[in-house]
């Protein structure tokens, strides 16, 4: 895809119906583009926005290639989708992120690689398939570590972290699943993330450096701009262009990082995908995580990203809800996303707040005070 897709009759195709697939289609709609969905949950979040849904899995070569009769251009909305199925999609220039993104974020021994072979700042780390390389690497590495699945793993499921030797007996348990990381524990001051797009044409932009609070794995608040220093802002801000280049990006890039210092930081993890750090963007951006992911796939010239207001973006998780319901009357400023889902799991993520501040350290102690996020 060369040219820039134009709006009118052209249909993008989302792989996945979640929450992220849901704000891609407001989007894509904002513009002018009609928007499908593919995902096998009946009333999906995304479905549920879209003009229309194919209920089939998103490995059935059958519905992708359905997909790709009914659509301009396909993208998705998280990683986990079979890569072999959407190589008919790359070879027809109907999947501008292509695969070869896709095949490393989606195992965190290619990723490694990737970023390693590219002097991209990773932890020191080891792959292992057996009980003996894990022994090995740990006396290499040393405790605390943190053993991962190289696949599929997400909000802390398929990892643990290995505080002293006699921890093996969890590493071994993880193992079972399949080949594995371990990586060095990293004493980080924060956990940051930048969101950067790029279209065909390498045109590259970034968004503000989110800040991330996480509670038990799942991220809880993000905020921004991030409370790191100038000098480091702008070493992320490089790193993510550098990054975005190198991987010859098309769509948006989320990246996930530990600060260890006011100079020094190492790269967590990398989603293909818009991310839910960039959430804040929707309300405090001029242009949202979002929109830069639909420009960039089609193609269409890149802006320059201002921040609007200072920001902080807290999860709602299913245990949330209903006390965010209830308290509706005692927050008009806030902006209130809810995404559709029909279950309200515990610690299934269900929407988000978005509150825009001109001091974020009052906003949150409000929100702490609120006492919405205090039912774990």
């Amino acid at each position: 895809m060369n040219q820039v897709l134009p709006t009118k009759g052209a249909t993008i195709g989302i792989i996945g119906g979640g929450q992220l697939g849901r704000m891609m289609a407001f989007s894509a709609k904002k513009m002018g583009y009609n928007v499908g969905i593919l995902d096998p949950s009946p009333n999906c979040p995304a479905s549920q926005v879209a003009d229309w849904h194919i209920c089939q899995a998103y490995d059935q070569q059958a519905a992708v290639d359905d997909m790709l009769a009914r659509c301009e251009v396909l993208t998705y909305e998280f990683e986990n989708v079979d890569a072999d199925s959407l190589k008919k999609a790359e070879q027809l220039g109907k999947l501008p992120q292509g695969t070869n993104l896709l095949e490393i974020t989606q195992d965190r021994e290619l990723e490694k690689q990737f970023l390693t072979s590219h002097g991209f700042p990773v932890a020191s780390y080891q792959i292992v398939q057996t009980e003996t390389e894990l022994k090995a690497a740990l006396e290499e590495i040393g405790v605390p570590s943190v053993l991962k699945t190289t696949r599929g793993g997400y909000d802390g499921h398929g990892q643990v972290v290995l505080t002293n030797k006699a921890d093996l007996s969890k590493g071994v348990t993880l193992l079972q699943q399949g080949t594995c990381v371990l990586e060095a524990f990293i004493p980080f001051e924060k956990e940051v993330s930048i969101m950067v797009s790029r279209n065909r044409n390498g045109e590259v932009v970034t968004l503000p450096i989110s800040e991330n609070i996480h509670q038990h794995n799942i991220l809880h608040e993000s905020i921004v701009p991030a409370r790191i220093s100038h000098d480091l802002s702008e070493k992320i801000e490089k790193l993510g262009v550098a990054l975005a280049t190198s991987l010859e990006l098309e769509g948006i890039l989320g990246i996930e990082l530990f600060a260890l210092d006011e100079e020094r930081c190492v790269i967590n993890e990398l989603a293909p995908r818009p991310h839910n750090s960039g959430h804040y963007s929707i309300e405090a951006c001029d242009f949202s995580q979002f929109d830069l992911h639909v420009l960039s796939i089609c193609n269409r010239p890149l802006p320059m990203v201002h921040l609007l207001s200072e920001v902080v973006m807290v999860n709602l998780l299913g245990q949330h809800v209903s006390n965010m319901l209830e308290n509706l009357e005692s927050y008009p400023q806030w902006h209130i996303h809810l995404y559709g889902k029909e279950a309200e799991k515990f610690n299934r993520k269900m929407g988000h707040v978005t509150v825009l501040t001109n001091n974020k350290q009052h906003t949150l102690e409000q929100i702490e005070s609120s006492g919405i996020w205090n039912l774990e």
